[in-house]
C-alpha cells in the first residue's frame, strides 16, 4: 500500500546560521547534520541527502504582514491561499469565513472521497474533549478538519494502546503537567510507533505545536530539552522510513528558528521530504498552497 506520512511542525522556518538565536545551530541538530551534512539557513536553503531533500516554502503568499497559523494551516491542508481569501494573515485559529472552506476542502475529506484510509496520530487529554463537547470551537485547522470530516480524534486510552502519540512526542507534558500515568517514551520509540501507524494507512498526519510555543516563550532550558527530543524523533523517522512510505515534514510559518524575537518571522517555512516521492515534493512545493496538491497527485 502506498502511504504518505505528514509531520506538521508549527512555527519552523529557515533562518540565519546563528548559534545564539537559531536552535538548529545552537543545539547542533543531528537530523540535518547526519542526513544532509549541514544545517539549512537563509544562505543555503536547498539541501540534498540520500533520497531526502530540504527546501524553502513560501509562507507569505503575496499578502502583507506576518504569517499566522490560522491562515497558514488552512493553506496547507486545504490547498487554498487563505490569507488572500480574507485579505490578511490570521491566527492562531482559522477565520470564521474559512470554516466552510476547511469543511469542504480539507485533506482528510479528499482522501476519504477517494476511499482511502486516514489517521490523525495525535492523542488528546480529557480536558480537550470537555472543551469540544461544551460547544466551543476555537480549534486548530487540523482538529477542526477531523471534526468536520468524521475523522476520529484519539484519546489517552489510544495513547496507552500505542495507537497514537502525544504532541510533545515523549509524553513528558501529559505526565508532568496533567498528571497522567504514562511512561516517558524515547523519541526513537515514538518514531517507530508513528511509522507503524503510517504503514497501515494511505494518509497519516502527526502535528507538533510545542515548537511555536517555545519560539514565543524562549525558555532556553525547555528549548534544549525539546530540541533534542525532536531531533532524535525526526532522525529516526528518516533513517527507518519504510520503502512504501513517503515522508513530508512541513510548517506554516517561521518562529522557532529565530529566538532574537518573540513573534513569527517572514522567513521561508521549512520543507523536508524523504522516501518515494521526496524529489517530486521538493520540486513541486514552492508555497504552502502547493502542499496538499503535491500529496494528492500521487493518489
Amino acid at each position: 500500500m502506498k502511504s504518505t506520512l505528514v509531520v506538521f511542525i508549527d512555527g519552523i522556518g529557515i533562518g540565519k546560521p546563528d548559534t545564539e538565536s537559531n536552535p538548529f545551530f545552537k543545539f547542533d541538530f543531528k537530523t540535518f547534520r547526519n542526513i544532509f551534512g549541514t544545517i539549512p539557513h537563509l544562505g543555503d536553503q536547498f539541501l540534498e541527502g540520500k533520497n531526502a531533500f530540504v527546501f524553502p516554502v513560501d509562507a507569505l503568499l503575496g499578502v502583507e504582514g506576518i504569517p499566522l497559523s490560522g491562515t497558514g494551516q488552512t493553506s496547507i491542508f486545504c490547498g487554498v491561499n487563505a490569507p488572500k481569501l480574507i485579505g490578511k494573515h490570521f491566527g492562531p485559529y482559522p477565520y470564521s469565513t474559512l470554516v466552510p472552506v476547511i469543511e469542504e476542502r480539507n485533506i482528510f475529506r479528499e482522501f476519504k472521497k477517494l476511499k482511502k484510509s486516514v489517521h490523525f496520530a495525535n492523542a488528546y487529554p480529557k480536558v480537550f474533549f470537555d472543551y469540544v463537547n461544551s460547544g466551543r470551537r476555537r480549534l486548530s485547522v487540523t482538529t477542526l478538519s477531523c471534526l468536520l470530516s468524521g475523522v476520529r480524534l484519539n484519546n489517552i486510552a489510544d495513547l496507552h494502546r500505542g495507537n497514537a502519540l502525544s504532541a510533545e512526542i515523549d509524553n513528558e507534558r501529559l505526565t508532568k503537567r496533567l498528571g497522567y500515568k504514562l511512561p516517558i517514551i524515547q523519541p526513537k520509540t515514538a518514531a517507530s510507533r508513528l511509522l507503524r501507524l503510517a504503514s497501515k494507512n494511505h494518509f497519516t498526519l502527526f502535528e507538533i505545536f510545542h515548537t511555536d510555543h517555545l519560539g514565543h516563550g524562549r525558555n532556553i532550558e525547555m528549548l534544549e530539552y525539546f530540541s533534542k527530543v525532536l531531533d532524535e524523533f525526526l532522525l529516526n523517522l528518516i533513517l527507518h522510513l519504510p520503502k512504501s512510505v513517503s515522508l513530508l515534514i512541513c510548517s506554516d510559518h517561521g518562529n522557532y528558528e529565530d529566538l532574537s524575537i518573540k513573534m513569527h518571522t517572514k522567513n521561508p517555512a521549512l520543507g523536508l521530504a524523504a522516501g518515494v516521492n521526496a524529489k517530486e515534493y521538493s520540486q513541486k512545493i514552492k508555497s504552502l498552497v502547493d502542499i496538499k496538491e503535491a500529496i494528492m497527485e500521487n493518489y
